[in-house]
Order: structure tokens, then sequence, then C-alpha cells
């Protein structure tokens, strides 16, 4: 037996043979498959939340992570429709989110986050999408399915580029219903920058969980500094001042990626030895990204304001040059006498040649 199954095995043996010995609480008796379901309930909703807040983020920022994930080209301030939904059975608790995104009232997308494996994911992004056409087919007869992307939050071995579930509907034939795979923690933190999907990279700070469970050594630990400050950091701000994310996406961003360090790293105390967990905790780390944000929209707003009136000042300045040239014009074809024009007029006898 390869020794990855045999340690899949003895693992679930263990939790097999311990879990009817009852642990003493100050809630009272609970066996440790309990503590273990509860830890994976908190889990779920971490991630959930999170998916959740990613998504109602700016709609300029949301837009950009819907041509992102879809290769579309919907221009900044397009309208986003959220058609949430909630499904109760037996997998909700598996279910990390069900999120369905109609764009400009036509155009419809299923995004399903999911943190591990779980051979039903197809048909519950089947399901739900059915749902969603049978909910909004209105009088007609035609089911229009949202466009489905699974984004994994893991890293597996032979993760499928899509899933693919076929219909046999008899006499009438079969037909694949595909559904693309994004593998997000494969990705670099630099492909979602060119991506233009910023806005998933909170979960950037998932590609070392792997490596961080077995080792914690110095190496390590300047590996995740460097990708949560250099990499996820650096790229938030560098987003920021280019205008592809606002201050609050920023400083909520900033927020999951805080969330996501103390559930999966700060637990060890290497980390805290290092002082990792402290500077995690300082949340006035974007602060000066965030007020230079805000003062220069403030100065650029300023800045429009002067220019405005300055174009202002222009335009009458040029009215009235115009309306001068008309007048001394009009006159001196009625009394043909330069010097009269000018002292009637109280300008310079210069100006008066000059404009005629």
């Amino acid at each position: 037996m390869p020794a990855c199954a045999l340690a899949k095995n003895e693992n679930f043996n263990m939790t097999k043979e311990i879990s009817k010995t009852p642990i003493k609480t100050s809630f009272g008796t609970e066996t440790l498959v309990e503590k273990q379901n509860e830890a994976q309930e908190t889990f779920y909703q971490i991630y959930d939340r999170i998916i959740k807040r990613i998504i109602t983020l700016s709609p300029n920022a949301v837009i950009n992570l819907i041509n992102g994930l879809f290769q579309t080209n919907y221009p900044p301030g397009s309208k986003i429709t959220y058609n949430w939904t909630e499904h109760h059975d037996n997998h909700l608790k598996r279910t990390i989110a069900d999120t369905i995104l109609t764009i400009n009232d036509q155009y419809t997308y299923h995004i399903e986050a999911q943190a591990y494996r779980d051979e039903a994911i197809e048909f519950r992004v089947f399901d739900y999408s059915y749902k969603h056409a049978l909910v909004n087919r209105g009088r007609t007869n035609v089911l229009r399915f949202p466009e489905p992307k699974i984004i994994y939050l893991y890293n597996g071995k032979n993760l499928p580029d899509e899933e693919i579930i076929t219909l046999d509907f008899g006499s009438q034939g079969t037909f694949d219903y595909h559904v693309p795979v994004y593998k997000l923690v494969e990705r670099s933190p630099q492909e979602l920058d060119e991506q233009n999907m910023i806005i998933l990279i909170p979960f950037m700070i998932l590609r070392l969980r792997n490596q961080l469970r077995k080792s914690r050594s110095k190496k390590d630990i300047n590996d995740l500094k460097s990708l949560i400050f250099n990499d996820i950091l650096g790229l938030i701000r560098k987003n920021l001042r280019a205008g592809n994310i606002t201050a609050e996406d920023a400083n909520q961003l900033w927020s999951m990626v805080a969330a996501l360090y103390r559930y999966l790293y700060a637990k060890y105390i290497e980390f805290e030895k290092e002082g990792l967990n402290m500077d995690m905790n300082d949340e006035l780390i974007l602060d000066y990204d965030l007020i230079r944000e805000r003062i220069r929209k403030e100065v650029k707003e300023e800045v429009k304001e002067e220019v405005k009136e300055e174009v202002k000042e222009e335009v009458r300045e040029e009215i009235t040059a115009q309306e001068q040239l008309a007048i001394i014009k009009k006159l001196h074809s009625k009394l043909n006498d330069s010097e009269q024009v000018a002292l009637l007029l109280d300008l310079s006898l210069e100006t008066v040649l000059a404009a005629i």
C-alpha cells in the first residue's frame, strides 16, 4: 500500500478509535470528532465570509474580476446584479459560496469557491445553475444557465482544468455540461495582477500553507514575510495607486489577509517569536496609502474646480474680446473716425486701429 494511502487509513482509524473518547470542556463533555466538526465549521465560515466580501467590493473591481475569470471585456460602470441564493441540503456546510452575478441585466455568471477536493462540486454547480435558470425563465420554455467557474483554493494532485457532467436524455441524446476550473493557489500574485483580478489576492496567503505545516524554519518564515509584505501588500498598494481598487477596497483586502493569517498561521510559536503576529496585527499598515489616496483625490477635485474656473474665465474673456471687436468695427463703420471711436469706447487708439 502506498505510504500516503497508509497514512490516510491510519488517520481514519485513529479518528474512529478516539472519536468516542469524551473531552471535558467548559461547555460540558464533547468528543474529539465534535471538536473537529466545530473547527471545520469555523473554517467554512471564514472562507465563506471572505469570498462574499470580495464579490461585494467596489463595482469596478468586481467587473475586473469577471473580465479576468471569464475572458470578457465589460467596461467600468457596468451594472452588477447579485442573485444571492441559499439551498438547505446535506452539503450546505461544505459549500463556501454560491454567487451568481448578472452583468448589465443580460449576462449571468456563477462563481463557486472550493477549499478542498469534493467529488460532487460540479453537480452542486449544475443544481444551483438549474434552479437559477428555472426561477428566471419568465414565460418562456428556455432555461438559460449562467456561465460557471469553480475557484479551487487548495493545491491538489491532478486537479482537472474542468469538471464535466454528461446529461443523458435517452433517445434525444447526451450533452456534456462543462464547468471550467480556476486553480487559484497555483497562480502567482503577479499573475493575478496581470489579469486584473487583484481582489483575489488575500487567498495568495494559502500558497505556503502546506509548506508551513511541515516546516517553519527561518527560511520558511522569511518566505511568508516576503509573500505577505512584498507580493500581497505591495500589489494592493500598486493597484490602489493605479486606481484599479478604491481605498476602501484596499482596506478590506488587507483585513482579509490579516484574518486568514490569524486563522492559519498565528498559532505557530515560531511566528510569534519572530514578531510576525505583531506585524499582522498592525491595522495601520495601509493608513499611509489610504490617507495619501484620499488627499490625492481631494487635490484632484480642487484642481478640477480651479481648472473649470480658469476655463470659464478664459471663455468669458474671449467672449468679451469678440464683443468689443464687433462694437469697434460697427462704430467705426458709422463714424469712420478711429480717434472718435477710441474716445467714445475709452480705448487706446492702438486697440482701435488693431481691430479695424
